[in-house]
């Protein structure tokens, strides 16, 4: 019953993305393709990561990744910054123009958000709230944000393809 209404959750939010972003391509063309897509939700949901540090964490070769980031860079969803200690290294960062399309996404999760505090009372939304801050510390040590300190060694990641796994 947890794992379904998870996934339930999950797809609703998918969907409704997946729904809002359809409706945009009825009145402009398409500038992303689907891998261009997840390319450059990695690259935000990673923070400010290196090319090397995206082609790590997607598993793809650095070539690779130097043409994906090419082309994201092209269409005006990332640019690269040089970093200020090593000049031969860049950052990557998303631009206006992913924000703008990401705010899609993020507009959903704030509407939900407001449902649930009219919903429930503040100490099942402090219950609430705790459950999610357990998930996403402890019991998803395969995705480590940027920010966040590695999981504690007693934690037990899977090895294998979860945490590279497209749903």
């Amino acid at each position: 019953m947890l794992e379904n209404l998870l996934e339930e959750v999950y797809r609703k939010f998918k969907l409704q993305f997946f729904k809002r972003i359809f409706g945009r391509f009825q009145t402009r063309e398409a500038s992303l393709t689907a891998v261009e897509t997840f390319c450059v939700e990695a690259i935000h949901a990673l923070g400010h990561p290196t090319i090397n540090e995206f082609a790590t964490f997607t598993q793809i070769s650095a070539p690779n990744a130097a043409y994906k980031v090419t082309s994201l860079v092209k269409k005006g969803y990332i640019r690269k910054v040089q970093s200020q200690r090593d000049k031969r290294e860049y950052y990557l960062e998303v631009t206006d123009r992913f924000t703008e399309y990401y705010s899609i996404n993020t507009a959903y999760v704030r509407i939900v958000s407001q449902r649930l505090r009219d919903r429930f009372t503040a100490e099942e939304l402090q219950h609430f709230e705790h459950i999610l801050r357990v998930m996403s510390s402890e019991l998803m040590p395969e995705v480590v944000l940027p920010g966040e300190q590695t999981p504690k060694a007693g934690a037990d990641p899977r090895e294998g393809s979860a945490a590279s796994s497209l749903d």
